[in-house]
Parts: structure tokens; C-alpha cells; sequence
């Protein structure tokens, strides 16, 4: 899909991968509504594209992962530009470290990293379905094809938007409807340092374990990959091309890659700094 022309919603907009995916889009020439929970950072965001193409975006604080919230959303869009066609389900959260102590933690990760896909699609699929067209991009992460040491949580629900998206795109796909999944590794964003920041070992070592495992990429250098992916209209969308090779291997032998990945977070425990 070209995107010159269209209508976007970005959820996580105010900042990290979120915020260079709306500068990329109003570069190529679409109307963009920007949405995070803190509107503020929303607005900066909205404010830095004004510079250089005014009225081309509007900054939304909203909760995406609350059902009303989502369709009051795609209802400003609507006033402000037109219906949406692209439709970026991009925030997430870390969740807690290890199996977490709370469930509200994992709640909360599942509300955002899931439900809140799920809820944007029940209500953008209608209206898609009856114009012929639509895209749905779902921002998972490696740990959706991998599992990432450190949170159960974050690797749980990550896996779960990859499936929510190929089943979208299963259900969908031939209906007009476009599904894109994107599964980045390393990227410099304030998730990235959630582990490193957390005063808990296992946190630690998950940092260093994405940081170890490739390039860190800047928001701005996956937007491009992003944007080369929705002209192709590709699913799965990987900044980290190596990710691939790494997901083969664990399908090709599943209890040798597990053991693998149990020495590497030994590896790392072993190897921290204040070890």
C-alpha cells in the first residue's frame, strides 16, 4: 500500500518507534493521528511535524488498550481527516520481570501488548470489510518468534500479537484487508532500557541479552524498514534480518535451541558487571 494520501492512527506515538513511524508517514504524504497515554509527549511529537508540514497530524492522549477510549480514537480521526485505512497498534509495555508478583502486571501487559489490538481490530474490521480495504500493523517484537529472558509476561503476550496478526491476516487477507507484523530486535527506546533500569539481575541480563544479540537500531532506521514493508505489503516485517535465521534454527530443533538459550541466560547472569 502507498501511504501518500491515507489516513494513519499510531498508538505509542509520543515517542521511540511510535513517534519516527508518524514522522515517516506525514513525510510520505498521510494524514496522521498521534496517540499515547501521556498526551503531552504526544503533542511534542505533533508539534516537531507541524514544523514542516502543518495540519498534517494531531496528537490524541488516550489509553489504546480501553475499548471506548480506541473508538473515540478512530472517531477523531475521522473528524479531522477521513476514515482510517492504516491503523498501527504500536504501544506496548515491558511487563514485569521474571513471572512478576502481581497479577495486575500481567493484566496490564496483556491490555496493552494484546487486548488493545484486539480491540482496535473489532472496531476497524467492519468498516474495512465494507470499503474493500484496510491495514492493520501490529508491533510485536523478536520475543514473539524467540522469547526474550527476563519478563514472562513481555515474551507471553508478544507471542500472542504475532498470532493475533496471522490470524487476521488468515481471516482477512483475502478480503481486502492487509495485516503487517513488525518483530524488532534491538531498538534505542525507553523499553529497550526497562530491564537495565530495573535493579533485578534477571532484568539486567534481558538489556544485554538484545543489546549482545545484534545492532541497536534507531526508531528512525525502522520506520524506514517499516515503510519499505507496506509498499510491498509484506507480514512480517523484520528490521533485524538476522531474526529470521534465528527463528529457523528453533524450528528446525526446538529442545536444542531451548538449551541454548537456557547457557546464553547463565551466559549473561555470570557475566554481569557486579557479578
Amino acid at each position: 500500500m502507498q501511504v501518500a494520501g491515507k489516513i494513519a492512527v499510531v498508538t505509542g506515538g509520543g515517542g521511540g518507534i511510535g513517534g519516527a513511524l508518524a514522522a515517516r508517514l506525514v513525510r510520505d504524504g498521510a494524514k496522521v493521528v498521534v496517540a499515547d497515554l501521556d498526551g503531552d509527549a504526544a503533542a511534542r511529537v505533533v508539534a516537531a511535524i507541524d514544523a514542516d508540514r502543518p495540519g498534517a497530524a494531531v496528537a490524541v492522549g488516550a489509553d489504546v488498550a480501553d475499548a471506548a477510549e480506541i473508538e473515540a480514537l478512530l472517531t477523531r480521526a475521522e473528524v479531522e481527516f477521513g476514515p482510517v485505512d492504516l491503523y498501527f497498534a504500536n504501544a506496548g509495555v515491558a511487563g514485569p520481570v521474571g513471572l512478576g508478583e502481581d497479577d495486575k502486571d500481567w493484566l496490564t501487559a496483556i491490555d496493552v501488548n494484546l487486548q488493545a489490538h484486539v480491540r482496535a481490530a473489532r472496531l476497524l474490521v467492519p468498516g474495512w470489510l465494507e470499503r474493500g480495504e484496510g491495514y492493520f500493523i501490529g508491533t510485536a517484537s523478536a520475543a514473539g518468534l524467540l522469547t526474550q529472558i527476563g519478563s514472562a509476561a513481555y515474551s507471553v503476550t508478544k507471542h500472542a500479537a504475532v498470532g493475533f496478526a496471522e490470524w487476521l491476516s488468515v481471516t482477512y487477507g483475502d478480503r481486502g484487508i492487509r495485516v503487517s507484523c513488525l518483530c524488532p530486535m534491538g531498538v534505542e527506546t525507553a523499553l529497550l532500557r526497562a530491564g537495565q533500569n530495573s535493579g533485578d539481575a534477571l532484568g539486567e541480563a534481558a538489556t544485554r541479552a538484545v543489546t549482545s544479540a545484534g545492532v541497536v537500531l534507531t526508531p528512525d532506521e525502522v520506520a524506514e524498514v517499516v515503510m519499505a514493508a507496506l509498499d510491498e505489503e509484506r507480514f512480517l516485517i523484520l528490521p533485524h534480518p538476522e531474526v529470521l535465521e534465528m527463528y529457523r534454527r528453533k524450528g528446525d530443533d526446538y529442545d536444542r535451541w531451548l538449551s541454548g538459550m537456557r547457557r546464553y541466560q547463565q551466559h549473561l547472569l555470570d557475566s554481569a558487571p557486579d557479578a
